[in-house]
Order: structure tokens, then C-alpha cells, then sequence
């Protein structure tokens, strides 16, 4: 207490016994004011720490913002160093043909007609694509491009870029070969490509082919020129070539080439297992017994899937060999597929669309035996002297007197392909005696496919 006293050496008021407590509260800042003064003081901080990077930013931001438009002003002024965007045009780039599907790792792009793709430059301004030119030369790239691309008829440069497809990583190039062309008057083709992955990693699993300008001219790109597109196709894998379907198929194709038979598959175990090992394999017994065929099938091969396959067979090439099938009273001329193209019975020609019901169903059997011996029948090349057949215009009946006239036979010279058959075989007998053995009723057979109808094969009869 005393030296609180020595301290305050002032003299008290005896009228005022506070006045020493006032003084002291009045002077001294309280605690609680210190502590905000401080944390008021930490805040101003932070705060301009954290605004300090973004005030930079929008600085430089507005600062380049009034560079640019000084610099466009400037150049505006001066014609000779002005900038001109692309102009739009009426000018595109096309393929000039479709794509050659299936596409296979590794197998070489081609056209529909297996052929290599040409770029075209055209003009759309008319009513169609007229074929143009420029009188500098345009470099062109083909690209990469997703298959759900584009979205519309219409797309700018930009979009066309954002929707090209790069390779997966640790990937090669996804499009390899003759990638840069310069086109010169207005065409230009496009050399060997192939791609080194499938298309099953993207979201629409397909790719297109794109070839877009690159320069025109001496880097003069003034003119928008529209990128040339392809269809959207998948790309497979190279082993399942291996597996791929023909198209058309061949006679001499493995039966599994059709569309629905799988190789080693279930149908293609039972085709196997029954002697139907290739395409014409399966067209002579569909035309000799269809029943028989489908039931090897068994119910697995719904209706569809069999027109399916059917539908595919028949596309196949018929070829011009014919086959000839020999007995004591007549000469059959077959197709590939078994199906008649000429029949001659007792030295007389039918011509095969005027046959009688009961001479179909003779007939027919016939047909039966030749496929029953197919390997024991003559081959003949086909049509030797196609149009003109025949020798020298002599009427049938005159070649073969004894041979009684009846009213299917018309005038006809004979083929080059039956010189085989002497005169004196074809005239042996005069009567075309059916046998009752033979005779079989037109509703438990299908005779329409045992006769040619001279659109895939060329008939000989007319």
C-alpha cells in the first residue's frame, strides 16, 4: 500500500473518495478491447493475402483485354497487316464411295468395290455436288472421328476437331498408312490405311473416317472448305476375320461362311455330320429335299433364321459349269445346284416352263438319281457359244424323223454342249413312255426348285 501511494503522489479530495479509481479505469484499455484490435489486425491480413492473387489476376486479365483491342484497332487501320478469318463457302469434300465393310484390324481400307478411296472437292451451291477445282493445291489429312459424329448435317471446324479420336494410351497410331495428300484439281487418292485397334472401346463402339484441309494453297486458309465424312462402321478385331461371313459366298465355300452358321457351331456339327460341307452342298439338297435339309437343322434354326440363310446361299455365284446326267431314254442338263436347265427325253426337247405336271414329277426323280450320283456326272462348260447356241437353224424334227411331233415341242437347233449325245441316242425311242415307278404326286414335293429359271443361270431354253 505504501508504495501505491509513493506512486500516485497527487492529493486526494477528500470530497471525492473515487476520484482515484476513476482516474485509473479512464486511462487503461480493457482486455477485451485488446483482444479485438488484435484479431482485427490478423483479419486485415488474411485478407489481403488471400485478395492479393486474385486482384493480380483480374488485373493482368483487363490489362491484356486492353492490349488486344488497342492491337485490333491498330491493325484495322493498317489493310496490309489485317487478319481475315475463314469465309464460309460452299465447298466440301467427299468420299466418292462407300466403305468396304466388315473392317478389320490390320486389313486395308478400301471402297464397296474393293478399290482404293478418292477424295473429291465439290460445290454445293446448286441443287447437287458439282465436282470443282482451285487453281492452288490443298493439303488434306484423314483423320479419326467418334461414329456419333456429327449431330447435324451442318458443323464448324471446331466441332468437327473435338470429336476426332486419338489412340487408347500405350497405343499405337489408331489410323496407320498414307495419312497427308495434297489434292490437286479437285481429286485426290487415298492410299493404303489400316487401323491397329477395334472400335469396341468408345461409347458408341464406331468409328468414321474424316479428311479435313489442313493448308490451302501457300498458307493462304481463307475459304472454310467442309470436311469430307464417312458411314459409321465398327472395326473388329483381326481374328475374327478369320470368321467372317462372304459376301456373296462361293459354291465351293465352307458351309459356315452363311449367315447363321457358325463355325463349329451347333448347325455346322450337324451339317457336317450328314455330308453338307459347302455352300453347294447345301443348295443341292435344299433344292432336292428342303424337308430333309431342315430337318438336319433341327428346331433350333427358327423360320427366319432359315430364310435368313437361304436368302444368302442363293446370292452365291452359279458359275457357267453345267452338269449332264445320262440314262437309256434321256439327257438331263443340271446347274451347280441341281437344278434343271434342259431336259431332252426320247430325242425331244421340253422346254422346262411348259412341262406337264406328271412330266415335272418324272422328271423330278430323275433329278433324284443325279444327285444320288453326282460325282459320276459329265461336267460341261456352260453356254459355248452364247447367244447363238445352235448350228445351223434345222428344225429338231428334222434331224430326228422317226420321232413323232407333240405339241410342247417347238423348233429348236441343238446346243454345242450336247454334241456329245450321238443322233442316233437321242432318236433310240419314239414314244415318251413314263415309268408308273417314277410317278409321284405334285403335293408331297416342291417343284419349283428342281428347275432353273434361267435369271441365275442363263437358260438355255427359251
Amino acid at each position: 500500500m505504501a508504495a501505491k501511494r509513493f506512486f500516485d503522489n497527487s492529493d486526494p479530495d477528500p470530497n471525492q473518495p473515487n476520484h482515484k479509481r476513476i482516474k485509473s479505469t479512464a486511462t487503461r484499455p480493457s482486455f477485451a478491447s485488446v483482444i479485438k484490435e488484435v484479431v482485427m489486425v490478423n483479419f486485415l491480413d488474411n485478407v489481403s493475402s488471400a485478395l492479393e492473387p486474385m486482384l493480380r489476376r483480374v488485373v493482368n486479365e483487363e490489362v491484356e483485354k486492353g492490349l488486344r483491342r488497342y492491337s485490333c484497332r491498330t491493325i484495322s487501320r493498317s489493310p496490309s497487316l489485317r487478319i481475315k478469318a475463314l469465309e464460309p463457302s460452299n465447298l466440301r469434300l467427299i468420299f466418292n464411295k462407300n466403305l468396304h465393310l466388315t473392317i478389320f484390324t490390320g486389313s486395308k481400307i478400301t471402297g464397296v468395290d474393293g478399290r482404293n478411296l478418292q477424295i473429291l472437292l465439290v460445290d454445293t451451291s446448286g441443287e447437287g455436288m458439282v465436282p470443282t477445282t482451285l487453281p492452288y493445291p490443298i493439303k488434306v489429312e484423314i483423320v479419326v472421328l467418334d461414329g456419333d459424329f456429327p449431330s447435324e448435317t451442318n458443323w464448324s471446324r471446331d466441332e468437327f476437331d473435338k470429336n476426332i479420336v486419338k489412340e487408347r494410351t500405350g497405343k499405337r497410331p489408331l489410323l496407320t498408312g498414307e495419312l497427308n495428300f495434297t489434292m490437286r484439281d479437285g481429286v485426290v487418292t487415298v492410299g493404303e490405311i489400316e487401323f491397329t485397334d477395334n472400335s469396341s472401346w468408345i461409347r458408341c463402339r464406331k468409328f468414321r473416317i474424316g479428311a479435313k484441309v489442313v493448308q490451302i494453297g501457300n498458307n493462304q486458309n481463307t475459304v472454310r472448305i467442309t470436311e469430307a465424312i464417312t458411314e459409321a462402321f465398327m472395326v473388329k478385331d483381326h481374328r475374327g476375320e478369320l470368321y467372317k461371313k462372304h459376301y456373296p459366298p462361293a459354291l465351293g465355300d465352307e458351309v459356315w461362311r452363311l449367315e447363321k452358321i457358325g463355325k463349329d457351331g451347333i448347325f455346322h456339327k450337324k451339317l457336317s455330320l450328314n455330308g453338307i460341307n459347302t455352300v453347294q452342298d447345301f443348295l443341292k439338297l435344299a433344292t432336292i429335299d428342303t424337308p430333309q435339309l431342315r430337318n438336319m437343322l433341327g428346331t433350333g434354326m427358327s423360320e427366319k433364321m432359315w430364310e435368313v440363310t437361304y436368302k444368302h446361299a442363293k446370292t452365291c455365284d452359279m458359275g457357267s459349269k453345267l452338269y449332264m446326267a445320262r440314262g437309256p431314254n434321256y439327257l438331263l442338263i443340271l446347274n451347280p445346284i441341281c437344278q434343271v436347265v434342259r431336259a431332252i427325253i426320247d430325242g425331244q426337247i421340253y422346254p422346262i416352263r411348259e412341262l406337264t405336271g406328271i412330266q415335272k414329277a418324272y422328271i423330278q426323280n430323275l433329278v433324284k438319281d443325279a444327285y444320288a450320283n453326282w460325282s459320276s456326272l459329265e461336267e460341261v462348260d456352260g453356254l459355248v457359244n452364247e447367244p447363238a447356241l445352235l448350228t445351223q437353224g434345222e428344225p429338231t424334227m428334222d434331224r430326228y424323223p422317226n420321232v413323232q411331233q407333240q405339241p410342247l415341242i417347238r423348233t429348236y437347233q441343238r446346243n454345242t454342249i450336247l454334241t456329245d449325245a450321238s443322233d442316233e441316242q437321242l432318236a433310240e425311242y419314239n414314244d415318251w413312255i413314263v415309268n408308273p415307278n417314277y410317278i409321284c404326286t405334285l403335293a408331297d414335293n416342291n417343284t419349283g426348285g428342281y428347275f432353273s429359271d434361267g435369271s441365275s443361270n442363263r437358260q438355255l431354253l427359251r
